[in-house]
């Protein structure tokens, strides 16, 4: 009887053990928006990768020689660098009467280049200076500029295998893309595999744009950042709530990563408890 019984619980815990396996495998891997001098730090904690920004790292801005040795020092990093964000520079404008497409496309090409020589294959598109609507700019007008520059940056990045994944930023960010419906009647009417949508849970939240609107977008989506609604805190700080939004993700069959995205007091004390508190949203919302 107790060799029944131990059989017994020993196969309940395997089950357990392996259904445990299984949701983890399903889950979105998480990083962190940050500096790479903090790679050994998240590392530890138990992160997966890390979002640097473009312009700081391999930007036209940066020279030769100071790409070269900050390629080198990627290489040697404990964790992977697979997206960056920063874009463009707001002197970069995308729409209105200064946009420049010959700078623009030789901006994107630079970039794009250095991208692929990193290994780094999203590109997050936020870039609210580059893109945000001057003072009376008509938005319709503006939409179709923005629709027409995107489809050219689209076959830059198809030239480098590398993607650009434009995001919606909440308006006290940005006066034009400000939620996840824009960006995805944009992506559909740019129409290039190479020009995709990042997901911003916090700014979904700012703008009180429903989890709903993750379900229109996701044929396109293959980034999400988020963040805690107030300041822009970890996740876990408040707490808020992130399952009905997770769980729009996890319908779509979403395979992407998921970055942190927020303002550290204490990036060192915060990070475990943010992870923890995330994973936690996360397995809820994929069981």
């Amino acid at each position: 009887m107790k060799r029944l019984l131990f059989l017994t619980l020993f196969l309940f815990s395997s089950a357990l053990f392996l259904q445990s396996n299984a949701l983890q495998a399903q889950l979105p891997r998480i990083g962190v928006a940050t500096s790479m001098e903090n790679d050994s730090l998240l590392k530890a904690a138990g992160f997966d990768y890390i979002e640097e920004g473009a312009r700081k790292l391999f930007g036209p801005a940066v020279p030769d020689t100071t790409w070269e040795r900050t390629l080198a020092r990627m290489e040697k990093m404990q964790l992977r660098v697979p997206s960056c964000n920063l874009f463009l520079p707001g002197t970069v404008r995308l729409i209105g009467p200064t946009a420049n497409e010959q700078v623009i496309l030789g901006y994107v090409d630079t970039l794009m280049q250095r991208a692929r020589q990193a290994g780094v294959r999203i590109i997050v598109f936020g870039s609210a200076g580059a893109r945000q609507l001057e003072d009376g700019q008509d938005p319709e007008e503006a939409k179709r500029q923005l629709i027409a520059i995107s489809r050219k940056m689209a076959v830059v990045a198809a030239k480098y295998d590398r993607i650009i994944a434009i995001e919606n930023l909440n308006r006290t960010e940005d006066n034009f893309v400000n939620t996840l419906a824009m960006v995805t009647d944009i992506v559909k009417a740019v129409n290039h595999p190479n020009f995709r949508i990042t997901a911003d849970i916090y700014h979904m939240k700012k703008e009180n744009e429903a989890p709903a609107a993750i379900a229109a977008a996701a044929p396109y989506l293959v980034h999400c950042h988020i963040a805690e609604k107030e300041d822009r805190r970890a996740p876990g700080t408040q707490p808020d709530d992130f399952v009905p939004y997770l769980a729009e993700l996890k319908k779509a069959g979403y395979k992407g990563n998921i970055t942190i995205e927020c303002r550290w007091k204490d990036m060192k004390e915060e990070c475990r408890s943010a992870l923890a508190y995330l994973r936690g949203q996360l397995q809820q919302a994929y069981r």
